[in-house]
């Protein structure tokens, strides 16, 4: 590792989330202490009507590694996500959404998997076999099950990519930037758009399974959210299809500069 260069940064993206924050920081921190790697932990509160910011925050005494950006109007998860990891300073960069649905020791895998040159982007997998602890509710197994099927059978997303949707990937950092920079999607289907880019741009990504267990505190409206869902990935499919090839992924790092001055009109870090 060069002198001054961070081991791993984790983000996590949190709206109305002022109840879990301190304990997902708190996990964080102690895997990080744990596994002796250097880093640090970004919380992006996606314009959160609550007091999340100012939780997070309080927490910065403790916690002298942790980074909290804020911004108004909520904008969705996937801003929260692009937001915080253009601005990840660790060799290796990762999220994890708010709730602890996989334990952070998991994370070890992912790493392992990118330091060994075995992969660029290692993503947990709900899919793989003894991966799921607490189950969704029917509805959202139901809902997830076409979703599988729409994106394998449209969107041209191979089935070697069996869960686009789980909260916890890590990237090399020059990766995500790439990846992140070039995309568009604010909303839940930001992942499935990383994914695209990352095959066009012939990134190797790879899976590994995870311990997760179902977080009944979701943010997720099943109507609202199905709709803008599926908005989103016409416009994916329109965009990244093919034939679309007018919307590449660059393969150098990118700067902050450029995301802030496209930005610019998101909101203020705090």
């Amino acid at each position: 590792m060069n002198s001054g260069e961070l081991d791993l940064s984790i983000v996590i993206p949190a709206y109305k989330e002022s109840a879990k924050i301190e304990r997902d920081v708190r996990a964080a921190s102690d895997f990080m202490a744990r596994a002796e790697l250097e880093g640090e932990i970004i919380v992006v509160d996606d314009g959160s009507p609550d007091d999340t910011a100012a939780v997070a925050a309080s927490l910065r005494g403790e916690f002298p590694n942790l980074v909290v950006l804020a911004y108004t109007p909520n904008r969705g998860k996937g801003h929260a996500v692009r937001y915080g990891m253009l601005r990840a300073r660790g060799r290796i960069v990762m999220f994890a959404d708010s709730g602890l649905c996989v334990p952070y020791e998991i994370a070890k895998i992912g790493i392992a998997m990118i330091d060994m040159d075995m992969c660029d982007i290692a993503h947990g997998s709900r899919r793989m076999r003894g991966s799921v602890v607490v189950a969704q509710p029917l509805y959202r197994r139901l809902g997830s099950r076409a979703y599988k099927l729409f994106v394998h059978g449209v969107m041209g997303i191979p089935l070697y990519v069996s869960d686009t949707q789980c909260g916890f990937k890590l990237y090399r950092r020059e990766v995500a930037h790439a990846l992140y920079e070039a995309a568009f999607t604010d909303g839940f289907m930001f992942d499935t758009e990383i994914i695209m880019r990352a095959l066009r741009a012939d990134y190797r990504l790879l899976e590994f399974p995870v311990l997760w267990s179902n977080d009944a505190d979701t943010r997720y409206d099943p109507i609202k959210g199905t709709i803008r869902n599926l908005r989103e990935l016409t416009k994916l499919r329109l965009k990244l299809s093919p034939l679309a090839k007018n919307d590449e992924t660059p393969r150098a790092p990118v700067t902050e500069q450029s995301f802030e001055s496209r930005e610019s009109a998101a909101g203020s870090a705090t």
